[in-house]
């Protein structure tokens, strides 16, 4: 399998889905330690994603996906729009004129939206946040043999599982930090919509 501008439209579409079927799931969760605002903020997101798919154009995938983390960061609602801004933009850096992505060019890509995210923040594992989701995914995806379905599902099951062991952590990051051991047993609502994210793109793969 290879990506290209038919399947990335279909993953990014399949993400949006997934995320605004959840709004309110996410905004539940966020509300008890922090301002209850991040399912809003990820349906502008999704919001986003469809209608720059949508418009897409000629503009190449490089030129998609840059453009498209650059949208996100202008959107409102806390860190979460620089946070996925960094996350989409940075899957672009690898990104030269290629027309379609095979399993290498994925783990590249995938690997310098961490080294994004490492520039922009210092949460690490296990400081309960997005993170917690996002670091196992790309290192399961570069491990993953196969080709970008491989990639793809790996990376889902270990952001899922990520974000599942954020319910056994102490909040270290923004206002749930706050709460200290009161946070035991809610996960983190950045890294569910993170584990959302990558569920949505392998489903979109898949489709």
């Amino acid at each position: 399998m290879l990506l290209n501008k038919a399947k990335l439209s279909g993953m990014f579409l399949a993400a949006a889905a997934l995320w605004r079927d959840n709004i309110a799931l996410l905004s539940d969760i966020d509300s008890r330690f922090g301002d209850g605002d991040h399912g809003v903020t990820i349906g502008k997101i999704a919001t986003l994603f469809t209608s720059s798919v949508e418009g897409w154009g000629d503009a190449s995938l490089h030129d998609f996906i840059e453009t498209l983390g650059e949208d996100i960061m202008s959107i409102g609602g806390g860190s979460a729009g620089p946070l996925y801004g960094s996350l989409i933009g940075g899957l672009a850096v690898p990104l030269g004129t290629e027309e379609s992505i095979d399993g290498p060019m994925l783990k590249k890509m995938l690997a310098a939206s961490l080294e994004e995210m490492f520039d922009l923040t210092t949460a690490r594992a296990g400081a309960k946040t997005m993170m917690d989701a996002l670091i196992p995914a790309v290192q399961a995806a570069g491990e993953a043999e196969g080709d970008v379905a491989d990639i793809l599902l790996a990376a889902a099951k270990a952001a899922e599982e990520g974000a599942r062991a954020t319910q056994n952590m102490v909040s270290k990051f923004g206002r749930a930090r706050s709460y200290g051991e009161q946070t035991l047993g809610t996960p983190d609502a950045g890294a569910v919509s993170t584990s959302l994210l990558f569920r949505g793109l392998c489903n979109g793969a898949l489709a």
